[in-house]
């Protein structure tokens, strides 16, 4: 716990500043992001009976050749990337925020749960059923649900939760708690102690950080 609460409370990280292209946000803004958190449900959390393949993905909701993974690399490139036969992607380039990184390689790239499936799992969806959990692992309805990133910084970070794993580039966490309150807001999911004690903290330490507008909750 005390190792949890160091981790975000250790950071010097005001407000991030301000975004470049790259980085900016493009989404509407909604609550603070302290207010949103003293609002999520805290409950222990349940890990019993998780399987990834609980939630089934990569799927193609519009059968237009592409899968979640390619829509996501699609929308998230900087510089598009030429698409051939079955959706297969070559050039391009991507940011990853997490790490302030640039990859010129779909390949080299993790789309990624921002609340991992694990996670998910642990704070309400062993509720659900197969097709809330298939919606939730393939949602394109919130830029913000999936995101590319680094294979190295997507692999660190697993399936922890923000008490445990922030992202390596310092003033992305800001953005990160934020987009991480928000999909556990849109899908009802609760926090446990551990994980509100770090999320309050990058609520201090982000006091003008807002979350992206979370449409209907479902």
């Amino acid at each position: 716990m005390a190792a949890a609460i160091l981790l975000a409370t250790s950071m010097v990280v005001a407000a991030a500043p301000a975004a470049t292209a790259a980085t900016a946000q493009t989404h509407r803004l909604g609550p603070l992001l302290a207010d949103a958190v003293a609002e999520l449900p805290v409950a222990d959390e349940r890990r019993e009976g998780y399987q990834r393949t609980a939630f089934r993905h990569w799927i193609d909701a519009d059968r237009d050749g592409c899968n979640t993974r390619a829509e996501v690399l699609l929308e998230e490139a900087i510089e598009p990337p030429a698409v051939g036969e079955r959706c297969s992607l070559t050039g391009g380039s991507w940011y990853s925020y997490y790490d302030d990184q640039t990859v010129n390689v779909a390949s080299g790239l993790d789309v990624d749960h921002l609340v991992p499936l694990a996670e998910a799992w642990d704070s309400g969806a062993y509720d659900w059923t197969s097709d809330q959990r298939r919606d939730y692992a393939n949602d394109l309805d919130e830029s913000w649900h999936l995101v590319a990133v680094t294979a190295r910084s997507n692999r660190s970070k697993a399936d922890q939760d923000p008490a445990t794993w922030q992202p390596p580039y310092e003033p992305a966490r800001c953005r990160y708690a934020a987009e991480w309150t928000a999909v556990k807001m849109r899908w009802s999911l609760s926090i446990d102690t551990a994980e509100q004690q770090a999320l309050t903290a990058l609520g201090e330490a982000c006091p003008d950080q807002r979350l992206p507008e979370v449409g209907d909750q479902m």
